[in-house]
């Protein structure tokens, strides 16, 4: 079966219709994309005082600060990673045709949701207003700690700006909870419960303490002297990933109600697929089974055949352990027909945001024909096969897998097809 001869109608079948992130290649999607395309590297030197003993002293920091964006009053009551949120997906929901409230985009409320995931949430907040316990005592602490702390605030936060009733939902999955927020919206679509969603994920947590408990796991590279070719994933050098933060999000809808508007989708989200792992809370399964078996399950709901996917968005982290695993499984699963490629070589790690902002990077891929490079690929470890060396690459793109996987076995694909 090719793409063009899919079986799911049009009332099944669901679209992306807005786009929005925040990321360290930028603070816009434009600016992201191209940013990819160019094969440009957001991680850069820790110069803060805090890092200074820390033994990784880099990070991928958000390009563009939320408090540029934001008013300085509304970005004062909210934690970092909610910024991110709200600024990705403003974005998103302008990019979709919509403008304030559900409401007044002659939307039903009731019909509206939001799923917008984070692996650590306002953590940062909560550290922050620890030290202020401790230096100044309790009546200093902020009386907005805990919405700023609550995994669910960046979620609870949009759904308050759009008038989102249909429910608000958090997916808390580690570094798959991005693309699992994007996988719960297409089940809200596919069964009835909602007639359009904003979905994504956000993370902002580079912070003394995370970075040290990421290090002392020897998770995170220490390559501080090269901060641009430090996440390098797949090449023998590789030593561990880099922690990035940002923010994305992509509204979904049935592709009737979105031609009914006269809105053209950047793609179809055709397929998702979860999984978990059950083999160790931190560790990836070697053979990488439950990672495939979330592909193909992605694939199979697609209605598509492995030999449609022609390009993967890789989960691929830099780590030594997690790489080889992934693209063993990629290789035995699509065979050569399919362009491998990490994205995280350029961005760093975004835990959390990492799906959406990947899956955004997929939906682009997949719309305009052109797949994104993996940098500082050097000296490939020997036996994997993978693709897109330093240089974007122009290829028909009919469809195409996003990877997520995350601490506790985690396992998300997507599988995104041309509109």
């Amino acid at each position: 079966m090719t793409p063009s001869a899919h079986t799911d109608s049009d009332h099944d079948t669901v679209v992306v219709t807005g786009l929005g992130a925040t990321t360290p290649l930028g603070g816009d999607v434009a600016t992201f994309w191209n940013g990819l395309i160019e094969g440009r590297s957001g991680v850069v030197a820790l110069t803060d005082e805090w890092a200074t003993d820390l033994s990784v002293r880099i990070a991928a920091r958000m390009a563009v600060e939320p408090t540029e964006v934001l008013p300085r009053v509304q970005a004062r009551r909210l934690d970092r990673s909610e910024q991110a949120a709200i600024v990705a997906a403003r974005q998103a929901w302008h990019d979709a045709g919509f403008t304030g409230r559900a409401s007044e985009n002659g939307l039903d409320p009731l019909r509206v949701a939001v799923v917008i995931g984070t692996g650590i949430g306002g953590v940062t907040s909560l550290l922050t207003q620890y030290d202020i316990l401790n230096e100044k005592g309790p009546n200093r602490v902020s009386p907005l700690l805990i919405p700023m702390n609550m995994p669910n605030g960046a979620a609870a936060y949009v759904g308050l700006e759009i008038g989102a009733g249909a429910g608000v939902h958090t997916t808390v999955s580690a570094c798959a909870s991005g693309a699992e927020a994007v996988a719960h919206g297409l089940d809200l679509l596919q069964l009835g419960r909602a007639d359009v969603v904003l979905v994504g994920g956000t993370e902002a947590c580079i912070h003394r303490l995370n970075i040290a408990g990421f290090a002392q796991m020897r998770a995170m590279s220490t390559r501080n002297d090269e901060p641009e070719r430090a996440s390098r994933p797949w090449d023998k050098n590789r030593d561990g990933f880099v922690l990035g933060e940002g923010a994305g999000v992509l509204v979904l809808e049935r592709a009737s109600d979105a031609a009914a508007r006269g809105r053209t989708p950047y793609a179809v989200l055709a397929g998702a697929g979860i999984t978990a792992d059950s083999y160790d809370i931190v560790k990836p399964d070697p053979e990488g089974a439950g990672q495939r078996r979330a592909a193909e399950s992605a694939i199979r709901r697609s209605g598509l055949a492995t030999a449609d996917v022609v390009h993967v968005n890789a989960h691929a982290t830099s780590t030594p352990a997690g790489d080889g695993a992934e693209a063993a499984w990629i290789a035995a699963l699509l065979g050569d027909s399919a362009v491998v490629t990490a994205t995280k070589s350029m961005t760093g790690h975004l835990l959390g945001a990492a799906g959406a902002i990947e899956a955004i990077a997929t939906v682009l891929a997949v719309n305009n024909d052109l797949v994104p490079p993996t940098i500082n690929l050097d000296d490939p470890d020997d036996g994997l096969r993978v693709d897109v060396p330093d240089k974007a690459r122009e290829m028909p793109v009919p469809a195409a897998l996003n990877d997520s996987f995350g601490f506790g076995g985690h396992n998300v694909s997507l599988l995104f097809r041309k509109a």
